[in-house]
């Protein structure tokens, strides 16, 4: 009976002023779809950043052979083949390693001579730099073995040498050498010129590039850990490596991602504390309005509290009326707040990019949620406990 009656009396309390509480649960709205939403944004983002970063190549290390333009590069120092397969063979969690070599030189598009990159790739390269084969299919182990005469070609290109047409199975001249084109391939995630691969790149088995060059020699290694955990152990091991199979005097640069990912991360959770910080100040604005208004609310029913009181109303009834009215108010705003969080990104799907998804958190619902509440009550407390202490007798000759 306690129970039933505390709540029929705050929602008859809250719905004779329902104009006032529904003007008091605005901060409390605005606080909660902000904590939302930033917890939203953060996660996506955060989502967002790793899947481009993947798409460059998922746990990825490669290796570089620091050249020094005023010396000459000794033949001893250059990256090869042997250390590929040292890589691959010796360091523990390494899933596939691969190499490229890259030289510049031009191709005839009709009229038009094009300066393209002619780029050698050994096997495992597509599997580590998770390219996109548009049409045809990439090299494989018989290109390889046979040293064919085949290539790919990057979807720019494409539209230059055969405009019109599919260039599978076309004849493209490429520096002195003719290639078959088995394939039009992408980056997944655009680096913009700054991996081996450009707007106008052929790739070709690195068995060829071997006989157009007359060596082995790589100008990038590179290998995929098994885990992101893995990732700075097999850097580490993938430097000492280099530098126990090469002279001292060589110097190796040996990185990987996660430096990016890093930085990533901390310009996010920046921008998160941030705007967690104003989902705060919205929420502890609107629990000083809830506040005020209930102070104003106990004042204006003091002589409704003395009669509760003189027929035998008790501290504790009178302070838990007052608490569930602050709780309504508080968990009634947190609750639009929610649902308007949660309609935002719907409402914004179709203007986003088809492979960016905005999945609203639960964790995020949860926290908005508990903490609006929790303002609610924590600044309802005053004035409740201000209503619940009122002298019976005061309280009636109030006017």
């Amino acid at each position: 009976m306690f129970v039933n009656e505390t709540w029929s009396v705050a929602l008859d309390a809250l719905w004779s002023n329902k104009i006032r509480a529904l003007l008091t649960t605005l901060g409390v709205v605005i606080g909660s779809a902000c904590i939302v939403l930033v917890v939203t944004a953060a996660l996506t983002g955060r989502q967002y950043v790793i899947a481009q970063i993947e798409g460059v190549g998922s746990n990825l290390v490669f290796a570089n052979l620091e050249v020094n333009p005023q010396q000459a590069v000794r033949l001893e120092d250059e990256l090869t083949l042997d250390d590929l397969n040292a890589a691959q063979s010796t360091i523990p969690r390494v899933v596939v390693a691969a190499g490229t070599r890259a030289i510049e030189t031009s191709v005839l598009t009709g009229s038009t001579e094009r300066a393209v990159s002619l780029i050698g790739v050994t096997k495992g390269y597509q599997r580590i730099r998770n390219l996109v084969i548009l049409r045809g299919r990439f090299l494989d182990d018989g290109d390889m073995a046979a040293r064919s005469k085949v290539c790919l070609i990057t979807e720019e290109l494409a539209q230059k040498v055969s405009p019109f047409s599919d260039p599978i199975g076309r004849s493209l001249r490429v520096g002195e050498i003719s290639y078959t084109v088995i394939g039009v391939f992408r980056e997944r995630v655009q680096t913009y010129g700054l991996s081996e691969i450009q707007d106008y790149s052929v790739l070709i088995p690195f068995s060829v590039m071997e006989d157009y060059t007359g060596d082995t020699a790589l100008d990038t290694l590179y290998v995929q850990a098994l885990s992101p955990e893995d990732v700075v152990p097999v850097t580490q091991q993938l430097e000492a490596l280099m530098h126990r199979r090469h002279p001292t005097s060589a110097n190796y640069v040996v990185k990987n991602l996660s430096s990016i990912l890093e930085t990533a991360q901390k310009i996010a959770l920046g921008l998160t504390v941030l705007l967690l910080v104003v989902g705060f100040i919205a929420l502890l604005v609107s629990g000083i309005g809830i506040m005020n208004i209930m102070l104003v609310t106990v004042r204006e029913r003091t002589r409704e509290i003395g009669v509760r009181k003189a027929i035998g109303a008790r501290r504790r009834e009178i302070l838990a009326q007052f608490l569930l009215e602050a709780f309504l108010i508080s968990g009634f705003g947190s609750v639009l707040g929610i649902l308007i969080a949660v309609a935002i990104p719907v409402a914004a799907r179709p203007f986003l990019p088809v492979s960016l998804s905005v999945p609203v958190p639960w964790q995020a619902v949860v926290l908005a949620f508990g903490v609006s509440c929790s303002v609610g009550v924590f600044f309802g407390y005053l004035p409740a406990s201000r209503a619940a202490s009122l002298p019976p007798a005061e309280a009636l000759r109030y006017e």
